[in-house]
């Protein structure tokens, strides 16, 4: 893009560009816990990518931290990357505030654990940013039956590697950790 003489040009395609994705803050006159697991409002981004999770509510995750602050993820592999490097997404936070992880449950879009969810590496399945991310499931035994259907191998969390993460997201997640469940 060219600017006028004195004008700043905007930046282009392929400039960095931040999206600071603000947290959802916990309402007590909701009703709920506070580690329980929230609607996606419509408005909400995902700090990792910057995408809108209410328009893929199917794939969509949240973690909730201990002050009940919540954050939205477009899928569990954009959550995934996120518990990798807490800090790299959202400034002066770390993994050890978060109390709740949730994935949506690929077959009933219920909110599960992300730690009790089995998910699917490599199926014909593809997530809102059309590549695979990880569809979660509640079961092992719904995980297999997906990918029997959709191809794919059945992993627990703790399967999911930092070379995984690496594969499914070039130049992130290259040291996956597991917080504290």
């Amino acid at each position: 893009m060219t600017a006028s003489p004195g004008v700043a040009a905007a930046p282009g395609p392929g400039e960095d560009v931040c999206i600071v994705a603000p947290p959802t803050p916990y309402d007590p006159a909701g009703g709920q816990p506070l580690a329980a697991a929230r609607d996606v409002p419509a408005d909400a981004r995902c700090p990792v990518c910057g995408m809108y999770p209410a328009r893929s509510r199917a794939w969509a995750a949240q973690v909730i931290f201990a002050d009940g602050d919540a954050y939205f993820f477009d899928s569990p592999l954009s959550l995934l990357l996120y518990l990798d490097d807490v800090a790299r997404y959202t400034r002066g936070r770390s993994a050890d505030s978060i109390v709740a992880r949730y994935v949506s449950d690929t077959d009933s879009g219920e909110w599960i654990d992300a730690a009790q969810a089995a998910y699917v590496h490599g199926s014909t399945a593809l997530g809102p940013m059309r590549a695979g991310n990880l569809p979660a499931f509640a079961s092992m035994a719904a995980a297999t039956q997906f990918s029997l259907r959709r191809g794919g191998q059945p992993l627990v969390f703790r399967e999911i590697t930092g070379a995984l993460l690496q594969m499914l997201a070039p130049g992130r997640g290259a040291g996956h950790r597991h917080p504290a469940v």
